[in-house]
């Protein structure tokens, strides 16, 4: 898993990976203008800054603030660039997407919370089991999925985890959380139209944009 981004706007010409969610104390190492984050017990890379990333992929210059979609051509660039820096750890491009058309199997309660429902959610070729909350939810529904390594527009990060005791991955999204237009601003899932695309699908967010 790989997940990237990068605001000039907010942060400067800094380009953040991370391949592991913190869990623990870190050990920060910068060595030129790259920093390593791993965790302190175990030595596992977490993730790279990469400062002056515009002179690494100058195609940052015309990057929207967020998430960041590296190609197996960015991430070699970057890797050479870590080398020469003295890092051994390298990066795993991961061009995936990451926000889909998810079709909800079946639900059941969670047994420890009154309103959470563990779902099946069949996503390109693999069913996660995704934890939710949402009011609204059902089974036999298409809705948008978000999978591990997705950044929300919020800047929260899925990683794979548990929920109140119950493993979970991903999240089934609401409008607002992804800020598509006239979302209503209350609780709930998108339960999208069965002709808006095919299970698996990437989530075409200008087509999502009127679905409200």
């Amino acid at each position: 898993m790989l997940i990237a981004s990068y605001n000039k706007a907010g942060m400067g010409d800094v380009l953040v990976t991370m391949v592991a969610p913190t869990t623990g104390e870190q050990v920060v190492t910068t060595k030129d203008d790259v920093t390593q984050m791993t965790l302190a017990d175990n030595g596992q890379l977490l993730g790279y800054n990469f400062f002056n990333a515009s002179a690494l992929l100058p195609e940052l210059a015309d990057q929207a603030a967020g998430q960041v979609v590296l190609t197996a051509a960015q991430v070699a660039t970057l890797n050479d660039h870590l080398a020469s820096a003295g890092f051994d750890a390298q990066l795993v491009a991961d061009e995936t997407p990451k926000f889909v058309i998810g079709y909800v199997e079946s639900m059941e309660a969670h047994p420890k919370s009154d309103h959470l429902q563990i779902t099946q959610v069949q996503v390109d070729g693999e069913t996660l089991q995704i934890v939710c909350g949402s009011p609204n939810i059902t089974d036999n529904v298409k809705v948008i999925v978000a999978k591990p390594g997705a950044m929300m527009p919020s800047g929260q990060v899925i990683w794979p985890g548990e929920l109140v005791g119950v493993p979970s991955a991903g999240m089934i999204c609401a409008g607002r959380e992804l800020n598509l237009a006239n979302a209503p601003q209350k609780p709930g899932c998108v339960i999208l139209p069965d002709d808006f695309g095919a299970t698996g699908d990437a989530f075409d967010f200008e087509k999502g944009n009127h679905l409200f």
